[in-house]
């Protein structure tokens, strides 16, 4: 979440007078996050998420987004809710920008990681890519594979200032993951459906310990879903120094198999999408933090803490922790 827009008040007025939400009390923006300008809306009946998409997030696919997560809170997973204007349309416009408005969820996402936020977090996305799979929409990923070179090169230039080598060091990896990629040079394609593609720990809320909810669904995709457990195994299993923690890995995987039992295939894909999905977040990145504009109400997040998870799953090809 972050804040690029601003929304003048007389504007946010006009907007909500095409819901049936109540008057509007207060609209602040969230500075956390990178893609989209976020707000916690309150108004006289409830609290919700007003979100002005920027960026990366083609227009045109934003029904899909939300029809997704409409589906996906139907059938009781607990995430946001897209509410509707008075029309029955849930996809709007606002300060130049295509706006939701989606229900607000309770809880805080944890500062502190513990090998039980990790299974719960597994058995979650498990149910995720289960219940996804009625969802016969499909969104292709944008960010795969094939965006990482045309990627590096629009860092290229600078991306050595970041940390002298760092371009050459993700060459490296690209020249090793992409031939090995799943579905590529006769290695087997796997299980696919519905991924959250971005499962973070702020992207994730528990009230004591109980995970509440799952947010943020704007990378969403239909891809591996083995690639979905990979980059949660990034983005979940190291401390705070980028040390690899096995408790957790292990954890995580256990809850998701207490869900989706993983095939043999997956297993064995496990070491690459890892490596993959350590490419794919330090590139992002690193664009981000070579492009953010410096009056943005965001913090660019640092690209070496991926590179640190690049190294250590480039250096366990086996997953001797799996």
């Amino acid at each position: 979440m972050a804040v690029y827009t601003d929304v003048p008040p007389d504007e946010l007025s006009r907007f909500l007078g095409g819901y049936d939400i109540g008057e509007p009390v207060s609209c602040h923006g969230i500075a956390e996050g990178v893609e989209n300008s976020n707000f916690l809306l309150r108004t006289t009946r409830a609290d919700y998420i007003l979100t002005l998409y920027e960026r990366r997030v083609v227009p045109g696919e934003l029904p899909w987004f939300l029809g997704l997560m409409l589906y996906l809170a139907q059938r009781g997973l607990s995430c946001p809710r897209p509410v509707a204007d008075r029309a029955g349309s849930t996809l709007g416009h606002l300060a130049g920008r295509p706006a939701a408005i989606t229900t607000f969820l309770q809880g805080t996402w944890p500062r502190q990681i513990t090998p039980s936020h990790c299974e719960a977090v597994g058995a979650a996305m498990a149910r995720l890519h289960q219940d996804g799979q009625g969802y016969t929409a499909e969104r292709r990923n944008g960010l795969g594979p094939a965006a990482w070179p045309p990627l590096l090169e629009s860092c290229r230039a600078q991306g050595d200032q970041v940390q002298p080598g760092l371009v050459a060091e993700i060459d490296a990896a690209l020249a090793t993951v992409l031939p090995s990629w799943p579905g590529q040079g006769g290695h087997p394609a796997l299980p696919r459906g519905q991924i959250h593609a971005d499962l973070f720990p702020d992207n994730v809320f528990f009230i004591d310990d109980r995970l509440s909810g799952l947010i943020d669904f704007y990378f969403a995709c239909t891809d591996w879903l083995a690639y979905d457990l990979a980059i949660a195994l990034n983005a979940w299993c190291f401390d705070e120094s980028a040390a690899f923690c096995p408790a957790r890995a292990q954890a995580m995987v256990r809850g998701y198999e207490s869900v989706r039992i993983l095939t043999e295939d997956e297993r064995r894909a496990l070491p690459v999408l890892a490596t993959g999905a350590s490419v794919r977040f330090t590139l992002t990145r690193l664009y981000d933090w070579i492009n953010t504009p410096p009056d943005a109400l965001v913090t660019p997040k640092d690209p070496l803490d991926y590179l640190a998870r690049l190294r250590f799953f480039r250096a366990h090809p086996a997953m001797e922790w799996l």
